[in-house]
């Protein structure tokens, strides 16, 4: 497969990008590049070669989520500016 000028209109009309003739140009020859080396790839025979799930062995070394402090609603809805007696008031911003 290769990226034609249609291609890339299309991927820049969907990433909302606008690009002109150059950066088309370019674009187009980054995404042969990109095209090219994933068809050197697949040509790599990987049989028996089982998929990587990490990139390394080492066990999980981050601490335990413990709770630090704790605050009452009361508190938390002290310096809203806007609230009820349990919630948050926000202006509305969906129809």
């Amino acid at each position: 497969m290769t990226i034609d000028e249609q291609t890339v209109d299309k991927i820049a009309h969907l990433a909302r990008l606008k690009l002109n003739a150059g950066e088309k140009a370019e674009m187009i020859a980054d995404m042969n590049k990109i095209l090219g080396f994933m068809d050197k790839l697949n040509e790599v025979d990987t049989t028996g070669v089982e998929p990587l799930v990490y990139m390394t062995d080492e066990p999980n070394i981050l601490r335990e989520d413990e709770v630090k402090q704790v605050i009452t609603t009361a508190e938390a809805l002290e310096n809203a500016p806007e609230h009820d007696d349990a919630h948050f008031l926000v202006a509305k911003v969906i129809k």
